[in-house]
Parts: structure tokens; sequence; C-alpha cells
């Protein structure tokens, strides 16, 4: 689906970044390793507060007014196999026509221990019910055009994809706004939010790690004798014979 980075010069954009990047900002600053390739929202750079040495933008679409290293599809990654020590997918899963195909691919690229950053749309919030009454329409824009995915469905996807979900973080309780008094007028929902509907926020922020398999050590029962007493072989007890009973009665 087509993306319209302009959204996020208006006032539901701008909300909606101010709560993103510091979640983003926070995250990448304590994960290291050697190559990290965010995929998408290149409006704004996730990993500027990044350490590892080796960073790539990546765009589905090509853009001349957005800095990106490379086009490509987030189903379908150029990078080898075990090659990406963190990957960001910033509002793409909603917006990818294969969406757990894209979570293969995530888990294909990435490094054992590496990590997935998600973030979403929240379909059960005030944010999933203006996406449900925008569809209405017959040519929604973005956000609303995409197709929302809960947070329940998206965890039990990285489960079963050999994802350990680290953390979960909801943002944005005010509704999405374009007009800044409402905005402002609505804003003491988001401390109302995080302390009292924390699952209704209008976004989910996801860290994931991919786990290793390894194998299930066997400890020893030290208490249990190896043996049962029934089952040990003794040696029988010897029959004096007569000879030495003769020999006994002469001495």
């Amino acid at each position: 689906m087509s993306i319209a980075p302009d959204w996020f010069n208006g006032t539901a954009g701008q909300y909606l970044l101010e709560k993103e990047q510091p979640l983003y900002d926070k995250a990448v600053f304590d994960l290291f390793g050697f190559n990290a390739l965010q995929m998408g929202s290149l409006h704004c750079n996730l990993l500027q507060n990044s350490r590892i040495p080796n960073q790539f933008l990546a765009s589905h679409q090509v853009d001349a007014n957005l800095k990106h290293h490379l086009c490509c599809q987030d189903d379908f990654l150029p990078f080898a196999e075990m090659s990406l020590d963190l990957l960001l997918l910033p509002h793409r899963l909603e917006f990818s026509e294969l969406p757990h195909q894209t979570l293969r691919e995530a888990a294909r690229v990435l490094v054992h221990d590496g990590h997935l950053l998600i973030s979403g749309f929240n379909p059960v919030s005030v944010w999933g019910m203006t996406a449900r009454f925008k569809k209405m329409s017959k040519s929604p824009n973005y956000p609303w055009n995409g197709q929302f995915i809960g947070l329940a469905r998206l965890k039990d996807w990285l489960t079963l994809l050999g994802f350990e979900v680290a953390s979960v973080q909801m943002v944005c309780y005010v509704p999405p706004f374009e007009q800044v008094s409402w905005q402002q007028r609505f804003a003491s929902m988001d401390k109302l939010g995080a302390h009292c509907c924390t699952l209704f926020g209008g976004v989910y922020f996801i860290i994931a790690k991919k786990r290793v398999a390894g194998m299930t050590p066997i400890k020893p029962h030290w208490k249990v004798s190896p043996l049962k007493a029934g089952l040990v072989v003794r040696q029988p007890k010897s029959h004096t014979t007569q000879s030495e009973i003769n020999k006994e009665l002469d001495e």
C-alpha cells in the first residue's frame, strides 16, 4: 500500500512522532552489533541514537524526497541469512501485503539473539475505531488505509517464529485530532490511559528477541540407586566338602 509521509506533518502525525521517537531512541541505545536496518518510515531516523556502526535505511518505494540506501519489499529483504543484529519495522506490518511473510524474513536475516523492534496501530483503540470509520469512505488516506493487526495476534506470530517478546509499551491515548486545540484539550488522556487503560493505546511498541534453539540437559537422579538390591548378583556361599571334614577330625 502507498504511504503518504505528508500525514506526519499534521497535528496527529506530529503527536505520533513525539510519542514514538523516544521509545526507539531508548531501545536502540542499549542494543549492540554490526548491522542495523530500518524498514520504512523514513520521515524520521529511528536509528539516530544507535551505536551500531553499519546502519541502513530501506523503503518499499522510490522517493526522491526521502533519504534511503536501498529500495526493497519488506517480505523479501536483500540480506543474507543471519546478517543483521537489529531490524526496525515501524508501521510496516499493517501496510505489508504479506505481514506474516515479513516476519519470516525478519527471523531469517536476524542473527541469534538479534532484536526486532515493531511499532503498530492498535485496532482496539480510538485510533482503530477511526480507521474503521474512515474505511467507509471510498479512498481512505494514510494511516487509515492499513490493516491494523491486534497485539495478541502479533505476539502469537512472533512466538511461532521463534521470537521472545521482551517488552510491550502502549502510547498515543489521545484521539487522532487534526486540530491543535482539540488535541490540547484531551492531552490529559495520555496520563490517564497509561495508568488505567494501558491496553487501549493507539500505538503499541514491541521489543522482540530471536531465541536460540538449544538442548535441554537431563539431570541425573543422584538419590536413586543405579541397581536395585534384588538385582545385584551375589557370590554363593561355598559348601564344606567331606575331605575337609575328615582332615579336621584327624587333627
